[in-house]
């Protein structure tokens, strides 16, 4: 087959395809050879119905199939071939009317975009800050209380406190104060931790069961609160705004494990933590690795912005913009491909930079690698739920499990990658570090989102 190339600019080429009979024919003729095997006419014997019946059946049709296959095969080996660094996919070229039943052969032409060329360098003339979150005794106490009452058991309480659940009743009011006529009437838990509003959060605490408050459900919280104290829909719970009653009935208090060595062991294996000190110099740890973690995420932002503020990249936007409306499986109109393309772009720039950074620093991923990060990440989510470790080859064979989803593979796969590439970062940006406290940390996190 005829394959050309004609370049439009340097972001835009199209790719011609001669079809010729010698091209299709052998393989159009093999298959009509096996529809005639399977034939079944009235008046022929089963595999003996003419040639020429099967072609004005079944011909043109098999003639078309059988193009097609040709067409994707010989202009993606093309590609390969001749190493063309394509956005998006092809697009066939409209063309005029092609007539399958007299033609013998065919020009099938398609456009494709080209992925610009240009250069990013990661050196020390980039300049970046990143935060540090200081992991001071109050952090550690904090994380030290959350994970003994993970660990705890539930207990009843005579009297409520600011971090108890209540079992109770809400009963809806009427503007009197009176039991609502026909109102909402459920049975419900009430987490305090939950309630939004303080007044209402003092009014819950120090409650004893028979006791009965009024409150009013949409000061406490959002709809999907909302609808779960009441038993309503969300439509519902958007329109409440009035008082209830809450009767409570039974009130629940986690009461913190003890920090001793059979929690200890739970957490973290046999004897690898034998005290209450380095019990928090795990934490400590912990934290410390968690927050690195977290700078990084935003050092990488810091990095994506500058990136694509500071690297020219040219692209094929009107094909991208044409190859989006027929690639989106649910139709589009051109006023959404116009509204969000300049988001769709500023994303495939940012991934063709990290792909240019990855290849020019030869920034590779090994399958070893991939099962032994799968082999944490499993232990971490085993300690978590206070489940006892497994055994090496256990944990190995679950990790392999894991890894034979595409989805779950790919996905950590790219959690590999992004940790290479904040190493090399790390290493080869100027950074300047900045300490800052955990509140701090939260407020830039969330300025970042927005």
């Amino acid at each position: 087959m005829d394959v050309t190339r004609k370049d439009i600019d340097q972001l835009n080429a199209e790719l011609t395809l001669k079809v010729t009979p010698a091209d299709y024919q052998d393989k159009v003729d093999a298959v009509l050879k096996e529809h005639r095997k399977k034939a079944t006419i009235p008046g022929f014997r089963k595999g003996m119905v003419p040639m020429g019946v099967i072609k004005k059946q079944v011909g043109i049709s098999v003639l078309v199939d059988e193009i097609n296959k040709l067409l994707s095969d010989e202009l993606y080996k093309y590609i390969s071939e001749n190493k063309i660094d394509m956005l998006g996919n092809p697009i066939p070229k409209q063309q005029d009317r092609i007539d399958f039943a007299t033609q013998t052969e065919f020009e099938f032409t398609y456009e494709i975009g080209i992925a610009p060329q240009f250069e990013v360098e990661v050196s020390d003339k980039h300049k970046f800050e990143k935060v540090i979150v200081k992991i001071d005794d109050k952090l550690i106490d904090q994380n030290v209380n959350e994970i003994a009452k993970r660990y705890g058991k539930m207990e009843n309480a005579d009297v409520s406190a600011a971090d108890d659940m209540l079992y109770g009743k809400f009963v809806e009011l009427n503007e009197k104060g009176e039991v609502k006529e026909a109102g909402i009437y459920n049975s419900s838990v009430l987490n305090i931790v939950s309630v939004a509003d303080k007044s209402i959060v003092k009014k819950l605490t120090g409650l004893k069961p028979g006791d009965t408050v009024v409150v009013n459900p949409a000061k406490m919280g959002g709809a999907n609160y909302i609808k779960s104290w009441l038993g309503i829909d969300e439509t519902q719970a958007a329109s409440i705004d009035g008082d209830f009653n809450f009767t409570v009935e039974k009130i629940n208090r986690m009461v913190p494990a003890d920090l001793n060595q059979e929690f200890f062991d739970k957490l973290y294996g046999k004897d690898v933590v034998t005290s209450e000190e380095q019990f928090r110099d795990k934490i400590k740890e912990e934290l410390e690795k968690s927050f690195s973690q977290n700078s990084d995420q935003l050092l990488n932002r810091e990095v994506q912005d500058t990136l694509i503020e500071k690297t020219k990249i040219e692209l094929p936007d009107e094909f991208l913009k044409r190859w989006l409306m027929v690639a989106n499986e649910k139709p589009v109109t051109k006023e959404q491909i116009e509204s969000e393309y300049d988001k769709y772009a500023v994303g495939l720039r940012w991934q063709l930079i990290e792909n240019k950074i990855i290849k020019d620093n030869k920034l590779e991923v090994s399958r070893d690698e991939v099962v032994d990060y799968t082999k944490s990440l499993i232990q971490q989510q085993m300690a978590g739920m206070g489940q006892n470790f497994m055994d090496e080859a256990e944990l190995t064979d679950t990790a392999n499990r894991v890894l034979q989803n595409q989805d779950e593979a790919r996905q950590i796969y790219e959690q590999l990658y992004q940790q290479k590439l904040i190493q090399l970062y790390n290493n080869n940006f100027k950074i300047k570090e900045k300490s800052v406290t955990y509140d701090e940390f939260v407020k830039l996190a969330e300025a970042k989102r927005k």
